[in-house]
């Protein structure tokens, strides 16, 4: 397929992907099954990205997602390269896929069987199954539309946006998906737990489109699952695949700007001054460093930084991780997940989103692998990660982080001894990340968590695009990009990178033998 934005001569099979998240690592992966010769470059020890993980201690800490939702994305991914994605990832069905928590005692525990999930909506408010029944034929809907009609699919000409408007109207896609969740239930307990998601890849539940219900759907009919061996885990195993095409992944390899020359993307220079050729680039870089400093010596067309400043961006994440002494048989009730409510829900967001405000109150959402992955911590021991949504430190009057963290980290620790009495005597070793971790670990942009939020004027065509207006030759994977954050999206985004480069397989061997 030529498309073009492509600027490279075809015999020319070089290609430099910059970042090794696992956006990144998945485009490399799609390349080298189209036949690019690819260079990985990463900054950091690791792959993974935000997919990464810490070891600490006989602890293992996955620092970003804990869930793998929509399985199939992975498995196309590997089919594309000619492999089993069973056969390298160990991927466990979670049950329940979470337990949420209120502060009178009030539980939902979500999972994929009908019957028990009407009990559960039943046990909180009976009169709210009928909304209930609804939403789910919502959610499906929206899921038809939105993710098998959008998730993979290019979507850098406005004719492909414009085209769904009709339906989008249709469904209310104008509507957060708060609202539409208040539209369907009465109990203030079941709005939150259907309308949640969003958090997960940095958008507000108050403000990003309904279109979000979709997300139910999709644990109903795929699941949740964890990979032994966390999301790094599914990182190695697509640097082997990488590998295994002869691509080259290299560390400690920190991309200072991308060389445009006659309007096209031409080289990669590293921060240590080597400069690497290659006539097709690809930045799994959150969209906004690559063109603010990436591309800064660069005119943007459309992504200028006055632009940029003027986006909504997610918030910020304030990350607890921690290994707890002898705790394999404490807290029973406290299962693989468990998200903690605090007293407001809509207002907590506005706090976030709206105000950039740090509030004393918070939500806690608390990871503890250990429960199904032994590997996650020592022999009777525990790994736990607790994360709080924060703003972002692009608001003015930010907060200072390196002061405020050890008075935040004794507030979170009072919400979590009511539900882990006695933690804090058996923490054996801890790390903290703060949106200023984020700002400096993964060059994220007002240390948000997940580049931009994901609003209906900030996704699709609004989005910046795979393929880049700025320079031919130009493209862009991860989650600052479409389709957005969260596995699935940015795994999907490679899947479209993949439909807008020409295949050149057989011309890389070509090339190297010509070459001997």
């Amino acid at each position: 397929m030529k498309d073009e934005s492509t600027s490279f001569e075809p015999s020319d099979t070089r290609a430099i992907v910059i970042g090794a998240g696992l956006g990144g690592l998945a485009a490399a992966m799609r390349l080298g099954a189209k036949g690019y010769a690819v260079t990985v470059l990463d900054r950091l020890d690791r792959a993974g990205g935000r997919g990464s993980s810490i070891d600490q201690d006989g602890h293992r800490f996955d620092l970003g997602p804990t869930i793998v939702t929509v399985p199939q994305v992975f498995e196309s991914l590997w089919e594309a390269c000619g492999r089993d994605f069973r056969a390298d990832v160990d991927l466990r069905p979670l049950d329940p896929f979470y337990e949420i928590r209120w502060p009178d005692g009030t539980r939902f525990n979500a999972c994929s069987d009908d019957a028990r999930m009407e009990a559960e909506v039943a046990r909180i408010n009976p009169d709210d199954l009928k909304g209930y029944r609804r939403f789910l034929r919502d959610s499906e809907a929206r899921y038809v539309v939105g993710f098998e009609g959008m998730v993979a699919k290019p979507m850098h000409r406005l004719w492909e946006t414009i085209k769904v408007l009709p339906t989008f109207a249709w469904l209310r896609a104008d509507r957060s998906i708060y609202g539409h969740a208040a539209a369907r239930v009465r109990d203030e307990k079941l709005r939150m737990a259907l309308s949640f998601h969003p958090l997960f890849i940095g958008g507000d539940p108050t403000h990003v489109t309904s279109m979000y219900a979709l997300v139910a759907h999709l644990e109903k009919e795929f699941g949740v699952h964890y990979a032994m061996g966390g999301v790094q885990a599914i990182a190695d195993a697509m640097v082997d695949v990488v590998r295994s095409q002869s691509g080259v992944i290299r560390h400690g390899a920190e991309a200072d700007e991308i060389v445009i020359r006659d309007g096209a993307a031409r080289a990669v220079t590293l921060t240590t001054g080597e400069t690497l050729e290659a006539p097709l680039i690809v930045s799994n870089a959150d969209a906004g460093h690559t063109y603010d400093r990436l591309l800064r010596n660069h005119a943007k067309r459309r992504w200028t930084v006055p632009k940029l400043r003027r986006k909504r961006w997610s918030m910020g994440l304030y990350v607890w991780y921690f290994g707890t002494k002898g705790t394999k048989d404490h807290w029973p009730d406290l299962g693989h997940h468990t998200i903690l409510n605090g007293p407001r829900f809509t207002g907590l967001l506005n706090d976030i989103f709206m105000r950039g405000k740090l509030s004393d109150d918070m939500s806690l959402y608390i990871h503890r692998p250990s429960v199904t992955d032994p590997s996650a911590a020592p022999e009777g021991d525990d790994t736990f990660y607790v994360l709080s949504p924060v703003p972002h430190i692009g608001w003015d009057d930010a907060v200072d982080w390196k002061a405020e963290e050890p008075r935040y980290r004794e507030k979170v620790a009072a919400v979590l001894e009511d539900v882990m009495p006695g933690f804090r005597d058996r923490i054996s070793t801890e790390l903290v990340f703060t949106p200023e971790t984020f700002r400096d670990r993964y060059l994220s942009p007002h240390g948000a968590g997940f580049s931009l939020e994901p609003r209906i004027l900030q996704s699709a065509w609004f989005r910046p695009h795979n393929v880049s207006e700025e320079a031919r030759g130009l493209y862009l994977v991860g989650a600052g990009t479409h389709p957005g954050a969260g596995l699935p999206g940015v795994v999907s985004s490679a899947e479209v990178l993949a439909k807008l480069v020409p295949d050149v397989r057989g011309q890389y061997d070509e090339q190297r033998l010509a070459a001997e």
